[in-house]
């Protein structure tokens, strides 16, 4: 049997009427000093089950009107922290429930849901409680505290990525053949353009370091202060894994980069002399998935031919770059070249990077790379909750719109019909990543937003899918696809263009319908998308305020598998996807199905009607090949996707491809596969860039502008946004300040609010981080001289913006506080615990446990003090924060045996 004074002695607690089992009758007898605690021995503990039972019921976590005091005339501070105590026992019971094996989906929801409502309940209460005689937070007590988010201060230098291994002196491959660029210098004085042509070298040795002196010695003659230099990158040895054994290889070679040094007041760009267009393929690879942008050069054009990188071990002809994407990034779903020649990338983030975090547990990101794959920036949609994106658009002015799904809070404070089921949503961004409007429009049931468009005039068009009726039409079964379309316009006077809907459209079966494909051209806008099974294009007619009007079907057949894309080339409607039918209703066709599932262009009239110059083309092999984006261009039709060998399992290997087939003859003119790490290679996107490849893709240099300062505006910059929210409440008492982000705050406005809003209690201000690389700027919070410091609360759920900048809740506090100022104990509880698997199920009892053990540590500080405490098992110190943390573990771990 455990004996529960031991375990007290040995964690340094006395065994008096607010320990645990086993309270001898001897410390019952002292006089009562204060109220008997919720987790005392005395008190019987509520059943789990029952406390699970009434949170899914709906009661209140955090109830003082449930707490009784058997101490008259104590301190209020008791009935505070009793409840919240309750309120952390029960969000522990839900947590214990969640991680019992065999529940179904539906509890499994419910638990998750109500945990997060709890969550937030008392992240509420904490804000608005007022203690008299101790202090608790949510967060921890600090003297400082800096944000994790930070922005790059004004970058003066511009790396690539490596061009060469070996030594610096030897040749380089990527100088050879006719390699002339353009580099240009703008200041305030004027623009200089300096040509680049190598083969001006004659027949000096192309390396790092003649190479380098020949451009330099250009810069120089032009008058510019910019200048390019090598940059080392030193070879590591590398550790494999064999079997039990680590096994350290040799370094490598070293690696070399090219460094552009710009002077004062100078803007860099570089142009190319011979172009090519270019392809970029998103995908991923390996068992986790991670993604990658590929960029290939197309067949045709003025630029050299592509070489291998030096990073890149599954090369194939034509490919001339490739980029990891970022840590964190959980999927890839749609891809889009910008006026510019920048791609950008719709990426979803279960993480952010260091310098970036998100605010919920999955968030949508629009991640900019210039035409070389240098990231140039990273616009978070800033979901409180969990977001999806499927589609991306990008406009001729170079406007983007981002659709998808959102679940919880997008918008501040604004949750839709019920916060745990998905709402479609569509975001409008101008070029520079700053968000112009959003919408979200959902039915009851969930729904999703799959297709985004640009029309004419302001006009943006959105098809999706919903379980239930959209806002104004009835629902026909199961899934049904959906139309909605957008005017932009200002909703008042000198107001901002908002998104307002002017028509939404519900069509499909009593069965499951989805568009997977949309296009606009000209008063025409066609989907295409599987309903009940069937592979079916709709054209519906624009009239002259751009909403649509059903105007012909058609019906290709049983899909037997899905779309991939449509567009309308030369007169013709050209629909893409993969289909193990061997036999689509469509017409003529110029290559057969070669059996499992194959990708298949289809050509149709631009009415739908069924002509005899309608077209298909089969393309695959035996096995599954599947089609997961295309583009056309110039009547050559470019898809990807992945081969895979008939009969293969799912962990079997899966190559990519990337193919060209002739629109009008059904050709194969390129075909193009490839591996990845892991034997998996799975592409999710296409996108095309005419005249974007170039023999700067060797040189790691893009086309256009490098060294652009980022976006300091927190809603570009952050996942804040507009309208989120946190508090501070100055220590020496006095009401809660809301601080609200608005669209132009910056760090530096930002440390303004935070002061005024502390009552001067806070100093904030901008620091240089001048360990990190590259050199970045961050909040810094402390208590300013001679003052007592103040609490820093998250806002209301949907609506906290600490997260978005990386500031935890909590109170900062004076370095050397007074002797007699109220004590602090932070619960260092995130507002990000989960119930989402076992590790963040683990995650949140142990933190719950924690956080109970500094309410009890709170409660011990009210007592009247009776001496320094022992751990009565060595006759040494109190407990250590280890031993206190396992503590709280026996502790939670007795109330349920109890129970």
């Amino acid at each position: 049997m455990i004996n529960n004074s031991y375990l007290l002695g040995l964690y340094g607690a006395s065994t008096d009427s607010s320990s645990l089992t086993g309270a001898t009758t001897s410390a019952a007898a002292k006089k009562k000093t204060q109220p008997t605690a919720p987790w005392s021995s005395t008190t019987t503990p509520a059943k789990a089950s029952d406390l699970v039972r009434a949170a899914l019921a709906g009661r209140k976590l955090i109830d003082e009107n449930n707490v009784s005091l058997d101490l008259a005339g104590t301190s209020g501070d008791y009935r505070k922290m009793f409840a919240l105590y309750q309120g952390l026992n029960t969000l522990g019971a839900l947590a214990d429930r969640a991680g019992v094996k065999g529940l179904t989906a539906s509890e499994s929801t419910q638990l998750s849901k109500r945990f997060g409502e709890g969550l937030a309940d008392l992240s509420a209460y904490l804000g608005a409680a007022k203690f008299e005689d101790v202090r608790l937070v949510q967060g921890v007590a600090q003297t400082a505290v800096k944000s994790t988010f930070a922005v790059e201060r004004a970058p003066t230098t511009f790396v690539t990525a490596p061009v060469h291994d070996g030594a610096a002196a030897s040749p380089v491959k990527a100088f050879q053949g006719d390699v002339k660029f353009a580099m240009t210098v703008k200041t305030t004085a004027g623009t200089r353009t300096i040509n680049m042509d190598l083969s001006e070298m004659g027949a000096t040795d192309r390396s790092m370091m003649t190479v380098v002196d020949y451009m330099n010695g250009k810069l120089e003659a032009a008058g510019v202060s910019a200048r390019i230099s090598n940059q080392l990158i030193p070879a590591e040895p590398r550790t494999i894994k064999s079997g039990a054994k680590t096994i350290t290889l040799p370094a490598g070679p070293d690696k070399w980069a090219l460094k552009v040094t710009g002077g004062t007041g100078e803007a860099i760009s570089f142009q190319a002399v011979d172009t090519s267009d270019a392809v970029y393929v998103t995908q991923g690879v390996g068992k986790t998935g991670a993604g990658q942008l590929l960029k290939f050069q197309a067949d045709g054009g003025a630029a050299p031919a592509a070489q291998q990188g030096v990073d890149d071990p599954f090369w194939v002809e034509g490919r001339v770059g490739q980029t990891d994407l970022p840590d964190g990034v959980a999927a890839v779903k749609a891809s889009a070249v910008a006026p510019d020649g920048s791609v950008w990338v719709v990426a979803e983030l279960t993480a952010g990077d260091a310098n970036q975090p998100i605010k919920g547990a999955r968030d949508v990101a629009l991640v900019k790379y210039d035409s070389a794959g240098n990231l140039m920036q990273t616009k978070l949609l800033g979901a409180a909750s969990s977001a999806n994106g499927f589609s991306i658009a990008i406009d001729d002015d170079g406007r983007v719109a981002l659709a998808g799904s959102v679940t919880g809070a997008l918008e501040p404070g604004k949750s839709g019909d019920s916060p745990a089921v998905a709402d479609s949503f569509v975001s409008v961004f101008d070029s520079s990543g700053q968000e112009l409007w959003t919408q979200r429009r959902g039915a009851k049931a969930a729904d999703e937003a799959t297709e985004v468009r640009f029309g004419a005039d302001g006009m943006v068009y959105v098809a999706g899918r919903s379980k239930s009726a959209m806002p104004g039409n009835a629902a026909i079964g199961g899934w049904d696809s959906y139309l909605q379309a957008f005017q932009e316009k200002p909703t008042r006077i000198n107001g901002p263009d908002v998104g307002v809907n002017v028509s939404t459209l519900q069509f499909g079966t009593a069965g499951d319908d989805s568009v997977q494909a949309m296009t606009v051209s000209g008063s025409n806008l066609y989907t295409a998308g599987v309903e009940n099974g069937k592979a079916v294009v709709r054209r519906f007619t624009l009239n002259a305020d751009g909403a649509p009007t059903l105007a012909s079907t058609r019906d290709l057949g049983f899909a037997s598998g899905a779309i991939a894309g449509i567009s309308v080339e030369n007169g013709k409607v050209v629909v893409t996807g993969q289909t193990e039918n061997a036999a689509l209703d469509i017409g003529t066709v110029t290559n057969a199905h070669a059996g499992g599932s194959d990708v298949f262009v289809a050509t149709l009239s631009e009415d739908l009607q069924a002509s005899g110059d309608d077209r298909l083309t089969y393309f695959g092999g035996a096995g599954a090949d599947t089609a997961a984006d295309v583009a056309i261009k110039d009547g050559k039709v470019w898809i990807t996707g992945t081969n895979r060998t008939e009969g293969a399992g799912k962990d079997d290997p899966t190559s990519a491809y990337l193919a060209r087939i002739d629109l009008a003859t059904g050709a194969v003119e390129s075909n193009k596969t490839w591996r990845a790490d892991g034997d998996q290679a799975k592409p999710t996107s296409l996108s095309l860039a005419a005249g974007g490849a170039s023999v700067l893709d060797r040189l790691g240099l893009p086309q256009g502008q490098i060294m652009q300062a980022d976006s300091k505006l927190l809603t570009v910059a952050t996942s804040a946004r507009v309208g989120d929210q946190f508090t501070i409440t100055p220590a020496a008492g006095g009401r809660a300040v809301t601080v609200t982000i608005d669209a132009k705050d910056t760090l530096e406005s930002l440390a303004k609010k935070i002061g005024t809003a502390s009552g001067r209690q806070l100093e904030a201000k901008v620091i240089t981080d001048l360990k990190a690389r590259p050199v970045v700027q961050r909040l810094e919070i402390k208590t300013a001289a001679n003052k007592e410091g103040a609490i820093i609360s998250a806002g209301a759920i949907g609506k906290d913006a600490l997260g978005a900048l990386g500031l935890s809740p909590g109170f900062v506090g004076p370095v050397k506080p007074d002797k007699d100022a109220t004590k602090t104990f932070g619960l260092n509880l995130s507002n990000k615990l989960t119930l989402n698997d076992s590790a963040s199920i683990k995650a949140a009892i142990d933190s719950l446990a924690q956080a109970m053990t500094a309410v009890r540590s709170s409660y011990r500080s009210l007592a009247p003090s009776t001496g320094t405490i022992t751990n009565t098992q060595t006759g040494k110190g109190s407990s250590n924060a280890y031993q206190q943390t396992q503590l709280a573990n026996y502790q939670a771990a007795l109330n349920r045996l109890m129970a």
